[in-house]
């Protein structure tokens, strides 16, 4: 996987960002020495660690030095660690019941294990008492941090859903409009490629890609019950009829060439498929909404030139699902261990409450071209030369009845694997639908 998207970066480049008038208006959390919903704690210090690399590390770290200095008597102490090291000490001290006092995660699948085994805190009782902290927060970003109805962490951060973009010069060579159904998405590939122009552009080497598609399909024809049932562990689940619906609609865009030749070659780490499609090589491109802006940086004017455009994945007819629902990443996770003491515990709720997307930190995720999970941020984006790009990205994940997380991402790592695998599998056309729902049976409770 990129690092951007794996490890959910925003990678909106230095050149999209925003010149922003100060945060007064996002009504959030006051920086003070306040210690609301962290049970009245006197002193003391807490843990907490995170991910190093720009921009998240320089924003989350600014966080911890003004909690400090608002409170002097309750500490936060942060450790920074990289990507790859972090997965790997927080599993390490999480099995060894010395974690953090606070955990940053990714949610879903990660954090399901962490409940399973009684390593976190359960703070549902803390979120009704403390309703302006969760009111202010997108709805749509609690379906990752809930196990079991009850929520185990605190979203934050920022949105990335998954975007379907569109060369509009593409799409002006064959006089067509973007498409609005799955049924015009099939119409429009024999035209593209009788002009020579890819319909789609994809990174299917990093098989991930390949992912995004389903989780559209699974949800525009089945709804996002579909892979709920998978996420619970419902014997069977992939065997749905709307799942193999979707599997057989995949396969039947791939056999028609729906794809650039060779896809399953192409990286998206080296943004290869990105290239396709603001080279005029692919009209489309399904992908997460961090490639915008590494095609504004290396795409010549195909984004500062009005050539770029984007829409939420379209409706399929007949279909369950709900066409505002989307996919990617709906924000990241703040969880607090449940071996920390009760002081540890007071402070880091008292962190949560009054410093972890202050007016102060929003706009620092807004400056970094990023769409921070804090409803009315949108009323600070007019200032940004990519205000429409933002906005339309803020829309999409506030708008979400369901902003589903990443497969991989809730999926256990070992299903998660096997996923992948098969994805890979079905995209080459080796494996028929039937044979993925019955490989994916095997592994779903893994």
């Amino acid at each position: 996987m990129t690092s951007r998207r794996a490890f959910l970066q925003i990678a909106l480049a230095a050149g999209a960002g925003v010149g922003l008038a100060a945060c007064s208006g996002t009504s959030g959390p006051q920086a003070s020495g306040s210690t609301a919903g962290g049970g009245g704690v006197a002193s003391g210090t807490a843990s907490y660690w995170y991910l190093t690399g720009a921009p998240g590390e320089g924003i989350r770290t600014d966080t911890v030095k003004r909690f400090n200095e608002a409170n002097p008597k309750t500490q936060i102490t942060g450790t920074t660690f990289q990507n790859d090291a972090y997965k790997t000490k927080i599993k390490t001290a999480i099995g060894a019941g010395q974690a953090p006092t606070l955990i940053w995660g990714w949610g879903g699948g990660g954090l399901k294990s962490y409940v399973d085994a009684n390593q976190v805190e359960d703070l549902t009782d803390w979120f009704a008492q403390n309703s302006a902290v969760k009111d202010r927060l997108f709805p749509s970003s609690f379906g990752a941090a809930t196990v079991g109805g009850k929520i185990y962490a605190m979203p934050c951060e920022t949105v990335q859903p998954i975007v379907l973009f569109y060369n509009k010069t593409s799409f002006e060579a064959i006089g067509a409009q973007p498409p609005k159904t799955w049924a015009d998405i099939m119409d429009l590939v024999p035209k593209f490629n009788a002009k020579g122009i890819a319909p789609f552009s994809l990174g299917g080497q990093s098989r991930w890609t390949n992912m995004m598609w389903l989780e559209f399909l699974f949800d525009r024809i089945g709804g996002p019950g579909v892979f709920q049932a998978v996420f619970d562990g419902k014997k069977d689940a992939w065997s749905d009829p709307s799942s193999i619906l979707a599997l057989t609609e995949m396969q039947k865009l791939i056999s028609a060439d729906g794809f650039i030749k060779g896809f399953s070659s192409i990286t998206a780490d080296s943004n290869a498929d990105q290239a396709l499609l603001y080279t005029g090589k692919a009209a489309m491109m399904l992908h997460g909404s961090w490639t915008y802006g590494s095609m504004a940086t290396d795409g010549g004017d195909f984004v500062s030139g009005g050539h770029l455009g984007y829409m939420n994945f379209p409706t399929y007819d007949g279909g369950k699902g709900d066409p505002t629902d989307t996919v990617g990443n709906p924000g990241q996770y703040l969880s607090i261990s449940s071996k920390a003491t009760a002081d540890e515990k007071a402070i880091a709720k008292n962190f949560l409450a009054t410093a972890v997307l202050s007016d102060a930190e929003v706009k620092e995720w807004i400056d970094a071209g990023a769409v921070p999970i804090v409803k009315g941020s949108d009323s600070l984006l007019a200032g940004s030369k990519d205000a429409d790009w933002l906005k339309f990205v803020y829309g999409v994940a506030s708008g979400a009845k369901v902003f589903a997380q990443s497969w991989d991402q809730a999926m256990s790592p070992t299903a998660a694997e096997s996923l992948l695998d098969n994805i890979s599998k079905l995209f080459q056309l080796s494996i028929t639908p039937q044979q993925f729902a019955d490989n994916m049976n095997k592994v779903i409770g893994t």
